[in-house]
């Protein structure tokens, strides 16, 4: 079963322009240079609210395949959502411990604020996750 979320031709900025609350916003276009400098990949809005740069192929347990982005991240109403989708965000534990205030799902790592979180250490783990996924 193919994935439902997939890249559009929609404009990044005129998405990250309309988030509603001006930190988050601010706190987004960081993100993105901060992802479109360690990926090298210009952003894509996949669906109508992620930003995701670089794409590869994955197939899940069940052995369907399917294409994804590399790493991404949407500024939802709750928290900013990092998907690095390239390994389980617990194998960066080393970092996370480092990172500041957080919380994690399997492939997502999830911030309230830029400030929170140390961002040399987030770039760190950004970048882990570009590796295994381009090994």
């Amino acid at each position: 079963m193919a994935n439902k979320t997939q890249p559009t031709q929609a404009s990044v900025v005129d998405f990250l322009n309309n988030v509603e609350k001006e930190q988050k916003r601010k706190d987004s276009f960081e993100i993105l240079a901060m992802m479109e400098s360690l990926t090298g990949e210009k952003p894509v809005m996949w669906g109508e609210s992620i930003v995701g740069f670089g794409q590869y192929r994955y197939r899940t347990k069940s052995g369907c395949e399917d294409n994804w982005f590399i790493c991404g991240f949407s500024p939802r109403k709750a928290n900013i959502s990092m998907y690095l989708m390239g390994c389980d965000i617990k194998q960066s534990q080393d970092l996370l411990d480092k990172l500041g205030k957080h919380k994690t799902g399997v492939g997502c790592l999830y911030i309230n604020k830029l400030a929170d979180v140390d961002t040399d250490v987030l770039k760190e783990i950004i970048q882990r996750t570009i590796l295994k996924v381009k090994k």
